[in-house]
């Protein structure tokens, strides 16, 4: 009998293209209007594979998000940690959720990693941004929640990644 690859590739893949479009130039006026990509993928998979995508690999995707950004080793890291262990505990609810319900929660978790991510840095002295304007950044990512949900449950279903 022939096995099937596991399907990590298609993970891999997913979270690469989360790191291209995180890093995408943006002009400055668009800066705080950027989804959080490499977050809202680590949500999808977080929900949809808990076995497969922990804390672990969270904590990972953000220490090489925080390489790829330039920012202090670690912040990306200790935030994704945490998106992780609060999607982790919610993912069973998460599933029985809707697109559009899901894109609440989503607001709220990003949101509360980018606020986490801004103490972090304003209490180094990597910024002195007071303004809250960080959080729009939160906003764009729960209006493309339900598409990028769709897309990705297409995808894993297509690949029978399990």
């Amino acid at each position: 009998m022939i096995q099937r690859a596991s399907g990590g590739w298609v993970i891999a893949l997913s979270l690469l293209l989360a790191y291209l479009l995180a890093i995408v130039p943006f002009p400055d006026w668009a800066m705080h209007y950027r989804p959080q990509w490499v977050a809202l993928v680590l949500i999808y998979w977080l929900m949809a594979l808990p076995y497969r995508v922990g804390i672990g690999t969270a904590w990972l995707s953000g220490a090489f998000l925080d390489i790829l950004q330039g920012s202090l080793l670690g912040i990306n890291a200790l935030s994704f940690a945490l998106l992780a262990y609060l999607t982790l505990s919610l993912h069973q609810r998460l599933r029985l959720f809707s697109a559009l319900q899901q894109s609440g929660i989503v607001l709220v978790l990003v949101g509360l990693t980018m606020t986490v991510t801004n103490w972090i840095k304003v209490g180094t002295d990597q910024t002195s941004e007071g303004s809250l304007l960080y959080l729009l950044g939160a906003l764009s990512s729960a209006f493309v929640w339900p598409w990028l949900f769709l897309m990705m449950r297409q995808l894993r279903r297509g690949f029978d990644v399990k």
